[in-house]
């Protein structure tokens, strides 16, 4: 059965196709091309890996994925869609399914969502529960920039606290939608927010995500 990074990685390859490699995305400057190009690198030049979380190192991580805009889009494409060689650390076990779901899920909406008519989509069954507990997981480290104590909520009741600091902000919604707010995708994540103006102010400010 496949996991649901590997359920994600089908949806962003469809995604990918269909807007085409001129696309923009919600990636900053990227289009839809530049994404391909930064997926492939990802898991195929780990050495490049670093730079995504240290800044020091980040010129190298963009000289790699810039290396990939070489190739044509379809067969980045495709690259991604064959996933990882067994050369790479993303190939053993159980990596995929661990670090790849929320990557391949943001990614995909990245692309969707940079359209103008984008709708959401039907999640497969226990998806939102994955994404909730990645989420839940790697909450402090996404939050950690947030300067006030915010709290997570769904729909149903589950709570998770994200970040501590001077005063307090919820944002509720369903986990797909907190996983896009959380990776920084704010404006195009239906989310309710709820404090203070000032400390709602605070967060606006806050850079999140990885």
């Amino acid at each position: 059965m496949p996991t649901f990074a590997a359920i994600e990685r089908g949806h962003l390859v469809e995604a990918l196709r269909a807007a085409g490699p001129q696309a923009p995305t919600l990636c900053e400057g990227w289009t839809a091309h530049d994404l391909a190009a930064h997926l492939v690198a990802r898991e195929r030049r780990p050495d490049s890996g670093p730079g995504i979380l240290v800044p020091a190192l980040s010129g190298w991580t963009e000289r790699v994925r810039r290396g990939y805009l070489n190739r044509p889009f379809e067969d980045l494409v495709r690259m991604i869609e064959t996933g990882p060689p067994w050369t790479s650390p993303f190939a053993l076990p159980g990596v995929d399914g661990l670090a790849n779901l929320t990557e391949h899920f943001v990614h995909c909406e990245d692309v969707r969502r940079a359209a103008a008519d984008w709708q959401p989509r039907s999640l497969a069954d226990g998806l939102p529960d994955a994404l909730w507990t990645a989420l839940t997981g790697r909450g402090r480290l996404l939050f950690r920039r947030a300067p006030v104590a915010v709290t997570l909520r769904t729909p149903d009741g589950r709570r998770a606290e994200v970040s501590s600091g001077t005063g307090a902000v919820t944002i509720a919604g369903d986990p797909a939608e907190l996983t896009l707010y959380a990776f920084g995708r704010r404006a195009h994540a239906r989310v309710e927010l709820t404090g203070d103006a000032a400390d709602l102010a605070r967060l606006d400010q806050a850079s999140l995500g990885l």
